[in-house]
């Protein structure tokens, strides 16, 4: 059974760091597309990040956030630099499992993923 498990959420103050790790089984993440959510409260959940062949990213985290992915672990992580607090909500990974979709620019829309994990809270505050 795929399974999806993210940790490393927390309360950051504003310019401070986070990193979150998205670990996997039943499936090996090197082979998929992993793609990084977030939703605010009160908001939509939106496409923050996601790892394939390249990466891709969300303009609002651009230059602050770095995907990356250790297959040895067989996790992906996000590294969250220079926090704001509209980057607070709860962070949600997700697999896309299709294999002609990995070898190409990878895209941060919520359909294409049928596997998610539960979630990790982030809250950004002083």
């Amino acid at each position: 059974q795929e399974q999806l498990v993210e940790s490393g959420g927390g309360l950051a103050q504003p310019g401070g760091s986070l990193r979150l790790s998205c670990a996997a089984s039943g499936f090996a993440l090197n082979t998929f597309t992993i793609g990084w959510f977030r939703q605010a409260p009160g908001k939509e959940r939106e496409g923050v990040s996601c790892i394939s062949r390249r990466d891709g990213y969300a303009d609002s985290v651009k230059g602050r956030f770095t995907i990356s992915r250790d297959i040895t672990k067989n996790t992906v992580y996000l590294q969250m630099n220079s926090l704001k607090p509209e980057d607070t909500g709860v962070y949600y990974c997700a697999a896309d499992n299709n294999p002609y979709r990995f070898l190409r620019q990878c895209v941060l829309s919520e359909t294409l993923f049928g596997t998610w994990g539960q979630g990790t809270q982030v809250t950004v505050s002083s």
